[in-house]
C-alpha cells in the first residue's frame, strides 16, 4: 500500500534552467514571472506539464508522512493516478496549511487536494467534481461526560488553524462555539498535535473532518468518540486558481475514468484500516 514519492525539483530552479538552456540555443525564452503564470493556470498543452499538489504532511489518511518518512495517502495515489493518466509529471509538496492560498496564487503549487472541503468556499477557487462525501463531527476522550452538544458548554475544544471546522464555527455555528471556553473554539497548525492534547486531557473536544475522526478511531478504537449529531455534512473536491477551470474538468474526468476502471475502489480497500471507505466515494 505504502508508496515512495520522489519530490522534484522546485518551479524556480526549473524556470531558471530552462531559461538558460533556451538563451543558449539562441530562442526565446520564457521568464521566471510568465512561467510562474503558466503554472497558475495550469497549461497542460504539450509535455512537461507537471500537476504540483499542495497537501497537509499531517493529515491521514489523505496525505502524511508514514513510518519511513515517504509521504503517502488517498489523495496522493489518486494525483498519482490522474497523472499517470494524463502523462504529466508529479510534484508533492507539503505545505503549512494556513498558507495554501498564497501558494497556490503564487504559482508554488497549481492544485489543493489533500481532503480540501468544498462547502463554503465554493466561489474561491475553480474546483473539480466532488469526489467524497465528509462531515464536521465533535471528538470527545471514550470516558467523557459529554454525550452531545450542548455539554460542550464551558470546555476547551479545539480544530485546525485554516479548517473547514473553524470556519464552520466561526460562522454557521458560532452559537455553539460561544459556548465553549473563552467564548471561542482553540487552534493548532496540525491534527497529530490536536489529539495528542485530547489524549492528555489538557483540551476536553476536537472539531474535526470526520474522515480525520474516523482515522484517529481506527488507531485508537477504544480512545474517542464521535458526537451525533454531526455540526454539518459536505464534500471534498479538488480546488485549483479560479479561472483554471480546464485543469479541474481535465481532472474530473480523469476521476471518473479511475473509478469505472475500478481503481478507485482499489485504493479505498488499501486505506481501510484507516477509517476510508468507498462507499462515501460519489463521483461517477
Amino acid at each position: 500500500m505504502k508508496r515512495k514519492y520522489a519530490l522534484i525539483i522546485g518551479l524556480t530552479a526549473v524556470f531558471a534552467l530552462c531559461a538558460c538552456m533556451l538563451a543558449g540555443c539562441g530562442e526565446e525564452t520564457t521568464t521566471e514571472e510568465e512561467a510562474t503564470e503558466q503554472a497558475a493556470t495550469g497549461t497542460t498543452d504539450g509535455e512537461g506539464f507537471t500537476l504540483t499538489v499542495g497537501f497537509d504532511a499531517e493529515y491521514p489518511p489523505y496525505g502524511f508522512m508514514d513510518d519511513d518518512g515517504n509521504y503517502v495517502g488517498f489523495d496522493l495515489d489518486l494525483a498519482a493516478k490522474v497523472a499517470e493518466r494524463n502523462g504529466w509529471g508529479l510534484e508533492l509538496l507539503p505545505i503549512d496549511w494556513d498558507t495554501k492560498d498564497a501558494q497556490l496564487e503564487s504559482g508554488t503549487i497549481n492544485c489543493i487536494w489533500n481532503g480540501f472541503t468544498y462547502e463554503g468556499r465554493e466561489d474561491d477557487y475553480s474546483w473539480s467534481e466532488p469526489y467524497m462525501i465528509n462531515a464536521q463531527v465533535i471528538v470527545v476522550p471514550a470516558d467523557s461526560d459529554i454525550t452531545d452538544n450542548e455539554g460542550l458548554a464551558g470546555k476547551t475544544v479545539m480544530t485546525q488553524a485554516d479548517s473547514a471546522a473553524l470556519e464552520l464555527l466561526q460562522e454557521d455555528e458560532k452559537d455553539l462555539a460561544d459556548t465553549f471556553a473563552g467564548g471561542e473554539v482553540k487552534t493548532k497548525g496540525d491534527y497529530n498535535s490536536i489529539f495528542m492534547e485530547l489524549e492528555q486531557g489538557s483540551i476536553d473536544a476536537v472539531a474535526c473532518d470526520l474522515s480525520i475522526a474516523l482515522y484517529q478511531q481506527s488507531a485508537k478504537p477504544d480512545a474517542y468518540t464521535i458526537i451525533e449529531p454531526y455540526l454539518s455534512s459536505e464534500h471534498y473536491a479538488v480546488g485549483f486558481a479560479k479561472g483554471n477551470d480546464d485543469l479541474a474538468n481535465t481532472v474530473t474526468e480523469s476521476l471518473k475514468a479511475l473509478d469505472e476502471e475500478g481503481t478507485v475502489e482499489t485504493l479505498c480497500n488499501e486505506y481501510s484500516d484507516y477509517g476510508l471507505s468507498y462507499s462515501n466515494w460519489i463521483l461517477k
